[in-house]
């Protein structure tokens, strides 16, 4: 089955999950940054991760991507105020993604909220196979988070 894994990572946490995906399963991996995406410090990130998530669809630097190429699609963000980080949802609304199977996965620091719904809600007209939440996979025990995710890529079948 060949599989892609798009992803945004904000702090590394879905980067994690995505590498271990790629290692388990041979998965393309296709990250998304957005366009005025930089460094910047730890209080700037948190400015700037609000900001973000006030704008709907914040443009992305080019990537590739043909859903066409793909038996299955997973997907994953980081949770910001409750949803998916807003560069998942310009993806989202840029690929025209329809009739595919798709897995789902959120990176979250505790509030989760119903990004996992609102998810669901946005890739209407596919059908989702797979779902899972990961909370801190960066600061979390990394034997037991590659546990997870091998366990979760299993029901992918």
């Amino acid at each position: 089955m060949k599989t892609a894994v798009i992803f945004y990572s904000f702090n590394g946490n879905c980067e994690l999950v995505a590498e271990e995906i790629k290692t388990l399963i041979g998965a393309d991996l296709i990250r998304l940054y957005s366009k005025d995406e930089k460094k910047r410090s730890r209080i700037g990130k948190f400015f700037w991760s609000f900001s973000m998530v006030m704008r709907k669809n914040p443009p992305l630097k080019p990537y590739t991507f043909d859903a066409a190429v793909y038996d299955l699609i997973v997907i994953g963000a980081p949770v910001w105020g409750g949803s998916p980080a807003s560069p998942i949802r310009t993806f989202i609304s840029e690929s025209g993604l329809t009739g595919k199977k798709i897995a789902l996965f959120v990176s979250h620091a505790g509030g989760m909220g119903n990004a996992i719904e609102k998810f669901k809600v946005s890739l209407a007209g596919n059908e989702i196979i797979a779902e899972a939440e990961f909370k801190d996979p960066v600061k979390g025990r990394k034997e037991r988070i590659k546990k997870k995710i091998a366990e979760w890529v299993k029901t992918f079948n």
